[in-house]
């Protein structure tokens, strides 16, 4: 393999890019996936209702659980307005005190 090698700019409409449009296929198709991890602050008393009610979103799970009321949660979604979603219905969720985007980038599909 060739490491001195760049690969070739692409060119990519700035509006596009923002709203996660260039990883769209010529089919329309998403050709990779969003991924976020979000930081959850919940009373500690209400820790385990928060988690339930997080579990039920479609491609969240807890990846990490502090006993004084924090989690840790993995998204992963087609699209960036469907990890924007989740992040909005956490947020306000009747046991959670604040949600914080932490993370979020995209991933291309094998």
């Amino acid at each position: 393999m060739i490491m001195n090698q760049q690969a070739p700019p692409r060119q990519v409409d700035r509006r596009k890019f923002l709203n996660g449009g260039w990883t769209r296929c010529a089919d329309g198709q998403s050709d990779g996936f969003e991924i976020a991890s979000i930081l959850v602050q919940a009373r500690p008393d209400r820790l385990d209702a928060a988690a339930r009610n997080i579990e039920k979103i479609s491609g969240a799970q807890i990846f990490s659980r502090d006993p004084k009321g924090k989690l840790v949660v993995v998204v992963e979604a087609e699209d960036v307005g469907r990890i924007g979603e989740a992040l909005n219905t956490i947020s306000l969720m009747p046991d959670v005190l604040t949600a914080a985007l932490v993370f979020h980038g995209t991933a291309e599909s094998a």
